[in-house]
C-alpha cells in the first residue's frame, strides 16, 4: 500500500477531533443538534486552519445514513466513507481560483435545482470564494438567499475582504483561528506516538513554530522532518532542517553587545554563514529574546515561566530598560528590512551593526562614555532634581556634536577637559554643551532662532515669530495671521525642545496669532533680500549701455528680470 501523508492520513473525521477551533465545533453542533440549520456558511481563516475539513464533517453531519442529521456521524456508512474518500456524488467541491467567471457559477446554480442523487442534502463548497468575478457573485446572490431546501453552501477564504457585502450579508460567517504552538505541539506528540515514532520535545516545538498557526503546515513538516531524520525527529535534526537558531548563539550575541565586543558579533554572523543559519529566524529568536528580557523587567515573576528563566533574569539585570526597547526595535525593523539588503548575511550584520551604535540617552545627556566601560549596563538613576525629562531618544554611543548649537558670539564656550570629571558626577549639572542666556529684547530675537537646528517646518515657525516677552520661563511670540497653521503641537513642541536645550531651562511658549511680527527672522530677510534687489536694479539702469538702449529703442525694463551676478 502506498505510503499516505500525515496531512490527509490525520485529517479530522468529526467534529471531536478537530482541535482549536471550539467556537465554530460548537456553534455548528449546536445547531445540528436543534435542527437550526443555515443554508450558507462562510468560513474565513489562513491556510491549514480547517475550512474545508469542517465543510466535509458538516456534510458527513447532514447526509449520515446511520445516524440522520447528527453531530456525531457514523465514520462507516456508505455517505460517510464516500465523503471521507473525496468521491461522495452530492458534496461537490470548486475551485474558485479555477473557475472564476459566471458560466462556471451558472451551471452550479443550474444543477441546485435538481434533488440529491444518493444524500439527504446536496452540499457546495467553494474553495478561494474571493476570486470569483463580480459577474459570478452576482449570479448567485438569489440563489444564495433563496436555494432549494436540500441544498446548503458552504463558502472558504482566506480574505473575506474581497468579497461583496451583499454575498457577506447572506451568510453566517466564522473566523478560524491560528492554532496555538502548545496546541500544535500537543497534537503533533500525540500523532508520532500513534505512528510509533521517537521525537524529542524541542524539535516538536520548533516544527509548531514554524508552522505559524496552520496544522497542516505542522504536519507537512513533521513529514520532512521524519525524512529528514531517517524515521526519527530529533531537535539536531530539525534546527538544521528549518535552519532555526541555535538558543546559545542570541545568548552569545546579547553577550558580546553588552560587552561592546564588536569581534565577537562578527565572528557569530561568520559562524552562523557557516551552519547556513538562516538569519531571518535569528532577528526572529534575538527579539523573542529581548522580548523576554522586557518582560522579566517589567513584570519579574513571569520570567520564572520561561524555559530560559535563568538566563533572561541574569540579561535583565544587565541591561537598561531603554536599551531593551531599543534593540527590539532594532530587530523587528531589520526583518523587515532583510529583503532589501545586498545579501541575507549583511542584513543581519548590519542589524548587529546598528545594535552596536546606538544606545538610549536622556535628551540633556551629552556627557560621553568611557572608552573602556560598556555602554549597555544599566546606567545608575538619576537624582530626583534633575531638569532633564526621562523620556528615551537614540543618540550615537561616540560623543558628538550637541544637536543644537547657538549661533551668537557671545554664546558661553564649552566644558574645558580639566572640568570632565566634574560633569561625571551625579551631584554635577546635567548638560555638558555650552549654553545660552534666552533673549529678552526682540531685536535679538532672530539671531538666536537662526542659530538653532530645527526640522524645517519647526524652523519656518522660528523665522515667522517675533519675541513679545518673557516673564519668567514663559517665552511669549508673535505670529502673523497668514503664518497660524504653523502653530501647530508638533512645530511647538520641537521649537520648545530645542529652546530648552540650547537655554539649559525648562520653558512655555505662548503665540499671539495675527499680531504683526516685524521683527522676526523672516521679516527681517524679506527686509534684506528687498534691499538688496532695489540696489542690483538701481545699479542695473545706472550702466551707461543699459541708458543708451534704453533711449535708443525707446525699450522698457522688466524688473522681475534683473538678477544678481553670483
Amino acid at each position: 500500500m502506498s505510503y499516505q501523508a500525515l496531512a490527509r492520513k490525520w485529517r479530522p473525521k468529526t467534529f471531536s477531533e478537530l482541535v482549536g477551533q471550539e467556537h465554530v465545533v460548537t456553534a455548528l453542533t449546536n445547531a445540528l443538534i436543534r435542527g437550526r440549520l443555515h443554508h450558507a456558511y462562510l468560513l474565513t481563516g489562513t491556510r491549514g486552519v480547517g475550512k474545508t475539513t469542517i465543510a466535509r464533517i458538516l456534510a458527513k453531519s447532514l447526509n449520515c445514513i446511520t445516524n440522520g442529521v447528527t453531530a456525531t456521524p457514523c465514520g462507516t456508512c456508505a455517505a460517510c466513507t464516500d465523503i471521507d474518500a473525496g468521491r461522495f456524488v452530492d458534496l461537490l467541491e470548486l475551485d474558485a481560483a479555477s473557475n472564476t467567471g459566471i458560466d462556471n457559477m451558472r451551471e452550479i446554480l443550474d444543477n441546485a435545482r435538481y434533488a440529491p442523487t444518493v444524500g439527504r442534502y446536496k452540499v457546495y463548497l467553494i474553495d478561494e470564494v474571493h476570486m470569483l468575478s463580480k459577474a459570478a457573485f452576482n449570479s448567485m446572490l438569489k440563489t444564495l438567499e433563496e436555494p432549494p431546501e436540500h441544498v446548503k453552501f458552504v463558502l472558504a477564504t482566506t480574505d473575506p475582504q474581497k468579497i461583496p457585502v451583499t454575498v457577506l450579508s447572506r451568510c453566517l460567517q466564522f473566523n478560524l483561528k491560528q492554532l496555538p504552538r502548545s496546541l500544535i505541539a500537543e497534537r503533533l506528540a500525540s500523532i508520532l506516538v500513534a505512528e510509533d515514532v521517537a521525537a524529542d520535545l524541542p524539535a516538536l516545538a520548533l516544527v509548531a513554530r514554524a508552522a505559524h498557526g496552520s496544522m497542516r503546515d505542522a504536519l507537512s513538516l513533521l513529514d520532512q522532518a521524519i525524512a529528514y531524520g531517517n524515521g526519527e525527529v530529533r531537535d539536531e535534526v530539525v534546527r538544521t532542517m528549518l535552519g532555526a537558531v541555535d538558543t546559545e548563539y542570541v545568548y552569545r550575541i546579547v553577550g558580546a553587545l553588552d560587552a561592546n565586543d564588536g569581534q565577537a558579533l562578527l565572528a557569530e554572523v561568520d559562524a552562523m554563514a557557516t551552519r547556513s543559519i538562516a538569519f531571518a529566524s535569528a532577528l526572529e529568536e534575538l527579539a523573542s529574546l529581548f522580548h523576554r528580557v522586557a518582560i522579566a523587567q517589567a513584570v519579574p515573576e513571569a520570567a520564572a515561566a520561561m524555559d530560559d528563566s535563568a538566563q533572561v533574569s541574569a540579561l535583565a539585570a544587565k541591561l537598561a530598560p531603554e536599551m531593551v526597547q531599543l534593540a527590539y526595535q532594532i530587530c523587528v525593523q531589520g526583518r523587515a528590512d532583510l529583503p532589501l539588503a545586498p545579501d541575507e548575511a549583511t542584513g543581519f550584520s548590519m542589524t548587529l551593526l546598528r545594535l552596536l551604535a546606538f544606545e538610549p540617552v536622556a535628551p540633556a545627556a551629552t556627557a560621553a562614555t568611557e572608552p573602556g566601560a560598556p555602554p549597555r549596563r544599566a546606567a545608575p538613576a538619576k537624582p530626583a532634581t534633575s531638569p532633564t525629562p526621562a523620556a528615551a531618544s537614540v543618540a550615537p554611543i561616540r560623543p558628538a556634536a550637541a544637536p543644537m548649537d547657538a549661533a551668537k558670539p557671545d554664546a558661553a564656550p564649552a566644558a574645558k577637559p580639566d572640568a570632565a570629571p566634574a560633569a561625571k558626577s551625579n551631584a554635577a549639572a546635567p548638560d555638558a554643551v555650552a549654553q545660552v542666556p534666552l533673549p529678552t529684547d526682540p531685536a535679538d530675537w532672530p539671531a538666536f532662532v537662526a542659530g538653532l537646528r530645527l526640522a524645517p517646518m519647526a524652523a519656518q515657525l522660528a523665522a515667522q515669530t517675533e519675541l513679545k516677552s518673557v516673564t519668567g520661563n514663559v517665552v511669549t511670540l508673535a505670529l502673523p495671521a497668514a503664518h497660524k497653521h504653523l502653530a501647530d503641537r508638533t512645530y511647538a513642541d520641537r521649537l520648545k525642545a530645542a529652546l530648552d536645550h540650547a537655554t539649559g531651562r525648562r520653558l512655555m511658549l505662548a503665540f499671539e496669532v495675527g499680531a504683526p511680527a516685524d521683527a522676526s527672522l523672516a521679516a527681517r530677510k524679506s527686509r534684506e533680500q528687498a534691499e538688496q534687489k532695489a540696489k542690483t536694479e538701481e545699479a542695473f539702469r545706472s550702466e551707461p549701455f543699459v541708458q543708451d538702449v534704453l533711449a535708443r529703442f525707446d525699450a522698457k525694463i522688466k524688473p522681475d528680470s534683473i538678477k544678481p551676478v553670483s
